[in-house]
């Protein structure tokens, strides 16, 4: 997309969840006429994925943080336990409440409890009569942090002036259900001047971590950047491959894909976003890591060095946070659990990217790789080994005309996960497909009409096996699709926009079934459909 746009149109929506896993069908019971332009408002933002579900009975709330943002100024704060739900709880929810009307850019923001970062959001643009919005996000595997006192810390980062004028109010709380604890990590850590020390009994550690590309710099749009020669506004040594990887003492532990996330100022096109999201833009979910392999060596009572890296980011190019907590889960039985890495397989990086220069540029690009990490534990119940097994692949098809005014991209992200445990019984597994696509078109017309056609899509098919026979399984299908054109370069009063957006969000499996497509017209809501 020209960048010259997309620097300087950005646009905003943000999740809000409204009906529950497995309800029963409902449609909008009427569709209001959308008008023949969008207006100086409109619906304001939601997505259809699923809401947290609560559970019945007892509950407590706690105000996390309440802050208006206007720079780049954090919010500071305390947190105390919530009175009355006792220390170990059946769920624990975070929502986010904000609101924001004038002008303003999409912005990016955290929340950290204790250093943990429990929520990685981004925000909606407004309208010129201003929006409401809010976030919910199942926080139960933060518990431990929860248990005690803690140090909040909050931002967005904003810019108010006499162009900008949108501040951004937000109250973000916690709610706590009591009953039956929910099964959550023992310890919840995160890295001390990037070096990890786990207790001596960890039998299971997870890491995670917030990658996200953005910053206003090429690297927001990295699935877009093209290699020396070819003559495009962003730029990158070997191209658009991007791989997050995490090393242990220096050792390769783990790597993954990260989502090709559009944020809501993406393509050139800010009335794509203005009521439905893309995947994830507002609830960031972050790269997991099972670094149990490791564990034998981590157990030692050591500080181990732990490091997040970006393949393909140019050296010296900054747009990239990887903040990272780890997940333990600690050996009731032992006090001390040994063990040992037992095999590592690395095929290596594959990344190709190959320019064809014409009236119309195209760069392909193809990228792969495959990692297998064994290692095993002594625990009180026996010898247990884990095996992690994960493949990486990407193509993508890049095309675009002098000047950009035509900008189009097809391309394929997959991430294949096969974790085994063998010992303590039947050996278990869980595989996991993760798929994301995006195949867009912005074009710029002789009178200035920038119109923008694009398809996001964010799949996973996850089953769980033990003995060989499968015990679970879940598919989901997340996709959206937009279609928006306006006049560029004009006043926003000027710009006579339309647009289409549509986001269809189904979870099949196992545990149920959730299905609910919602469609907009000028950002009027024209349907809200819910199916199972």
């Amino acid at each position: 997309m020209r960048r010259r746009m997309v620097m300087s149109m950005l646009a905003g929506v943000i999740l809000v969840a409204s009906t529950l896993f497995g309800a029963e069908p409902v449609s909008a019971a009427s569709s209001p006429e959308p008008p023949a332009e969008f207006g100086t408002d409109w619906h304001d933002p939601l997505t259809a994925a699923p809401p947290v579900g609560r559970p019945a009975g007892r509950s407590c709330e706690v105000t996390l943080a309440e802050a208006q943002f206007r720079d780049f100024t954090p919010y500071r704060g305390t947190y105390a336990p919530p009175i009355g739900c006792g220390d170990r709880w059946s769920k624990v929810v975070l929502r986010l409440d904000g609101k924001v009307k004038g002008r303003q850019f999409d912005r990016l923001g955290y929340v950290h409890v204790g250093g943990v970062e429990i929520l990685r959001t981004s925000t909606p643009e407004p309208s010129p009569d201003g929006i409401a919005w809010s976030v919910e996000k199942d926080v139960t595997r933060y518990s431990d942090t929860l248990r005690r006192s803690q140090d909040v810390e909050m931002l967005i980062g904003n810019v108010v002036d006499d162009t900008y004028t949108g501040v951004i109010d937000v109250k973000v709380t916690l709610t706590f259900y009591g009953g039956r604890p929910a099964a959550a990590p023992d310890r919840v850590l995160t890295l001390r001047d990037g070096t990890l020390t786990t207790p001596r009994n960890s039998e299971r550690v997870v890491a995670e971590v917030y990658a996200t590309g953005s910053g206003g710099g090429c690297e927001e749009y990295w699935y877009l950047t093209v290699p020396d020669p070819a003559p495009y506004s962003c730029r990158a040594d070997a191209g658009p491959y991007r791989e997050v990887q995490i090393r242990v003492d220096g050792r390769l532990a783990g790597i993954a894909e990260p989502f090709p996330t559009v944020w809501t100022g993406g393509w050139s096109n800010p009335f794509l976003w203005y009521v439905i999201p893309g995947p994830r833009a507002f609830d960031v979910k972050p790269v997991e890591y099972d670094l149990t392999p490791f564990a034998g060596l981590l157990n030692d009572g050591r500080a181990h060095r732990v490091d997040v890296s970006v393949v393909g980011v140019p050296e010296g190019q900054s747009g990239w946070s990887t903040p990272v907590n780890v997940l333990v889960w600690q050996d009731a039985g032992r006090e001390r659990v040994s063990g040992a890495l037992a095999q590592t397989s690395d095929d290596g990086l594959a990344d190709s990217s190959t320019y064809t220069p014409g009236a119309e540029h195209r760069l392909d690009t193809r990228g792969s790789h495959r990692l297998t990490v064994s290692g095993y534990l002594d625990t009180s119940h026996g010898r247990v080994r884990t095996t992690v097994t994960r493949s990486l692949a990407n193509t993508s098809v890049h095309r675009w005309t002098d000047g950009e005014n035509t900008d189009a991209l097809e391309a394929t992200w997959t991430d294949d996960e096969t974790v085994t445990v063998d010992g303590r019984g039947p050996a278990r597994a869980t595989h996991t497909r993760r798929t994301y696509t995006m195949d867009g078109t912005t074009t710029l017309g002789a009178d200035e009409r920038l119109r923008t056609v694009l398809t996001l899509g964010d799949r996973a098919a996850v089953g769980e096996t033990r003995a060989g026979e499968r015990t679970a399984w879940s598919r989901l299908d997340d996709t959206y699709t937009g279609d928006a054109t306006y006049t560029a370069n004009v006043p926003r009063d000027q710009r006579h926009a339309v647009g289409t957006t549509r986001e269809r969000y189904r979870l099949l499996g196992s545990a149920g079934c959730y299905d609910r497509d919602l469609v907009t017209v000028q950002g009027v809501l024209t349907q809200d459909r819910r199916r199972c």
